[in-house]
């Protein structure tokens, strides 16, 4: 079973809120941006494009001896009219995890913690995920279950350290340094399209352990979509890919799917 990581990333490029010593403005496309809108902009492409979502994810674990696991799974995504959002993520294979339903109520307001749940079929039961597991492998792969819905942008301090021609260069430090793994983590944002593509995490070290890029872009329904990720873990030398297929965008979910008794019964919006 993977190791899992001591308490509370991709990276929630998806709540921040920023800190006015951090706003640097700077002139990009002709207009100037500050750092707070650089952010806010990663935030919606990365977590809130169209008003709904659904994907197929095919998750293959490599361990650092080369042998694989895979997962193979299906997330929705419902945007809130209070600006907040709702995932539901149903695990089709292996037979280990198949039925696991795994929900997210994410709260953009600051100082509120998202809800998480995760239904065990096997054992008929609905867990809660504590805050201070968010952190915790995600199904065994070097994902963490806040990697699914993202980080909290007020959860961290934020500043613009650099740029290329094509990228913007973000240092994140946590505000809550005792209740998470790392120390800081850096996040390259694209220019043109604003998705974050890569992030490094520095641990209480200072030292380089964990790396989560998205490797493959593509443009579907108009929006950038990430279709590839890849989570490595530079201490142990396992990693995990997971692959996107079956896109959707603006297909309508009623956000009733998003509920307690879907878990036990899942859609089929969730299983087909």
């Amino acid at each position: 079973m993977k190791k899992t990581l001591s308490a509370a990333t991709p990276f929630r490029v998806s709540s921040f809120k920023f800190l006015a010593a951090a706003l640097l403005p700077l002139v990009v496309q002709g207009a100037e941006l500050s750092v707070d809108t650089i952010v806010s902009k990663a935030n919606e492409a990365a977590y809130y494009a169209g008003d709904d979502g659904s994907a197929d994810v095919k998750m293959v674990i490599t361990e650092a001896n080369g042998g694989t696991r895979t997962r193979e799974f299906r997330i929705l995504r419902k945007n809130t009219a209070d600006g907040n959002q709702k995932f539901y993520v149903y695990f089709k294979a292996p037979a280990d995890v198949n039925r696991q339903v795994f929900l997210v109520w994410k709260n953009a307001a600051q100082g509120k913690n998202d809800e998480r749940w995760l239904f065990l079929p096997d054992l008929n039961l609905v867990k809660p995920i504590a805050p201070g597991d968010k952190r915790t492998s995600f199904v065994g792969s070097d994902f963490v279950y806040e990697d699914v819905s993202g980080r909290a942008l007020w959860e961290d301090k934020h500043e613009l350290t650099g740029e290329t021609d094509t990228q913007y260069v973000i240092k994140n430090t946590p505000l809550n340094p005792g209740a998470v793994e790392f120390s800081e983590y850096t996040v390259w944002i694209d220019k043109d399209t604003f998705l974050p593509r890569k992030a490094e995490y520095l641990n209480k070290d200072s030292r380089l352990y964990r790396r989560v890029e998205a490797t493959k872009v593509e443009t579907i329904h108009g929006f950038p979509t990430v279709t590839e990720s890849k989570v490595s873990d530079l201490d142990d030398g396992s990693s995990t890919v997971n692959s996107f297929s079956n896109v959707q965008y603006n297909i309508g979910l009623n956000e009733q799917l998003f509920t307690e008794r879907f878990l036990r019964r899942p859609p089929r919006e969730a299983t087909r």
